[in-house]
């Protein structure tokens, strides 16, 4: 059982003897055994769509020949225009496009607590309108903490438009974002036929250094 909540990452695991064990575990009845390993999935769901095999399954080799006990392939986790797709838990990180060169290396970082922007595409733990706003503040310099940039408030201010509040270290910082369909010329994924759409976020105002005072605290 993983709990990804900003705050309250948690792994534990324990046997489930049948399908109605699960409300035990739910309920808290049943609290298993807490870990402090990482855990590193790979999609290699190759029924789903090829992609996921033939750039998931050389990435997963790598993770497990480094961390054998804590790597996993797994089945669909969307995206196959990313293949390779990891996830590391319990902060449910997805990275896509992972060379399989590259996979090792980022779990190793993800260890250290750090995130590699290069190939990260956002949190599960969030909506996509905080992974937007996070990877812009990121982008601007902030942290890369894997603990850093927690979402304070989100607020819709248009149908594609929102107004996200990150806890940059102890101050609110504003991010406003905006999504768009975008239709790209190409197959996005071995099953799929060109063109493709994706949805993708802008920036819609610069980040500035914030002003307000620290959260909690009065002026």
């Amino acid at each position: 059982m993983v709990d990804s909540r900003p705050g309250h990452e948690s792994v534990r695991w324990g046997d489930l003897p049948n399908d109605d064990h699960l409300l035990n575990v739910l309920s808290g009845a049943d609290p298993g055994t807490p870990s402090t390993e990482p855990i590193y999935l790979v999609c290699t769901h190759g029924r789903h769509d090829a992609c996921c095999a033939i750039r998931g399954r050389p990435a997963a080799a790598v993770l497990a020949a480094a961390y054998p006990n804590q790597t996993w392939e797994c089945s669909h986790v969307g995206g196959d225009r990313f293949a390779a797709n990891l996830v590391f838990l319990p902060h449910s990180l997805f990275y896509g496009h992972v060379p399989a060169t590259h996979a090792a290396t980022l779990a190793a970082q993800y260890n250290k607590g750090s995130i590699v922007p290069a190939y990260f595409r956002g949190s599960a733990a969030v909506s996509a309108p905080v992974q937007a706003a996070q990877h812009f503040a990121r982008e601007a310099g902030l942290s890369l903490s894997v603990d850093a940039l927690h979402p304070i408030a989100v607020h819709q201010l248009a149908p594609a438009q929102w107004q996200v509040l990150l806890d940059n270290d102890g101050h609110p910082l504003e991010v406003k974002v905006s999504a768009h369909l975008t239709t790209i010329n190409a197959a996005l994924t071995c099953a799929a036929t060109a063109p493709g759409q994706a949805r993708t976020f802008t920036l819609t105002t610069p980040i500035n250094s914030p002003s307000d005072p620290p959260l909690g605290g009065g002026r």
